[in-house]
């Protein structure tokens, strides 16, 4: 009885012990589910030479595609696509197709807002809800009857606002409450590197920004300096993850030495000296490159792509 016993006693405990030693299984599993969903965020709109948004989509190098810019606040707002086609004259509202068929390849696409040079100016709360119920009724899902980019509605609206005015923090609340717990509303932010940015930090402290593309670039205190010397960057990097109330960083970076007058990084460095070190944090969320024309350029998206983790789709031969 007692050798029974102790035999009946070994079974009862097997599943437990199995269920111990694949609890560690799961767990690296886990971890590189969060690397494989990273990816390409990609600047779409200020050059015609960059190819059609559809065809930007198709290529499997990004997930998220921002078309800038927006770069009047108004009233009224005015959008800018430089040698795409012209708003003003109602020419833009064919990109609706375009739109949608990034949508169909699991590509988030926002409308960006900002750019260098504009008004970009919100001087009252009141502006702001002006603008942010412009932005639902033209580019989100609304009902104008004059929508510049034609019916398609986006996913989110991205701030790459360089210059300070109050109440940008309002704005990304009003757009926000328009999200639903069926239909959410993303928001995105291009700021510099230093911390806390000048011009969108209060808007990135309301906590309701899902992805924060930094811009490690024209900022020689936080970018990567060469040398294989990534220390500014990882430092900057560090205080972005661990005191930003972002759900997803991105290491933000010019696509070729043109795109940008520092910071510039070759394809192999950033795979070696930076990436490994940036993916330990969980808000690790890819790269963003500026812009899509200088990617074409120098092939920096393509080189770079295995190593960011996984983009919408397979990635489509040349």
């Amino acid at each position: 009885m007692a050798e029974t016993k102790k035999t009946t006693t070994s079974l009862h405990l097997l599943p437990l012990i199995l269920l111990f030693l694949t609890l560690p299984l799961f767990s690296s599993s886990a971890a590189i589910a969060d690397n494989d969903d990273a990816g390409i965020a990609i600047y779409w709109g200020q050059d015609g030479r960059e190819l059609t948004l559809s065809e930007t989509c198709n290529l499997g190098l990004y997930k998220y595609v921002n078309i800038a810019f927006l770069y009047d606040f108004g009233p009224p707002p005015k959008l800018n696509l430089a040698g795409h086609c012209d708003p003003d004259s109602g020419r833009c509202k064919g990109l609706h197709n375009d739109i949608s068929e990034c949508q169909m390849l699991g590509i988030k696409v926002f409308l960006s807002l900002g750019g260098a040079v504009g008004n970009h100016s919100i001087p009252t709360t009141a502006a702001a809800q002006e603008l942010a119920d412009y932005i639902w009724e033209n580019f989100l899902r609304g009902s104008s009857s004059d929508r510049p980019l034609g019916p398609a509605a986006l996913d989110g609206v991205d701030f790459d606002m360089e210059s300070y005015s109050p109440h940008y923090d309002d704005l990304a609340r009003f757009l926000s409450e328009y999200s639903t717990p069926e239909s959410k509303v993303y928001l995105s932010a291009a700021p510099q590197c230093p911390y806390p940015d000048q011009a969108l930090g209060e808007a990135i402290a309301t906590g309701l920004f899902d992805y924060v593309w930094i811009q490690f670039y024209n900022n020689p205190p936080c970018q990567y300096n060469g040398n294989l010397d990534p220390s500014s960057l990882l430092n900057s990097w560090n205080v972005w993850t661990s005191d930003a109330n972002v759900k997803k960083a991105f290491v933000g970076l010019p696509a070729s030495l043109a795109a940008a007058g520092s910071g510039y990084i070759e394809p192999e460095n950033l795979k070696s000296a930076v990436l490994p070190e940036v993916k330990k944090s969980p808000k690790y969320g890819g790269v963003m490159l500026w812009n899509r024309y200088q990617d074409i350029l120098n092939g920096y998206s393509r080189a770079i792509i295995s190593d960011v983790g996984s983009a919408a789709g397979g990635v489509a031969e040349l």
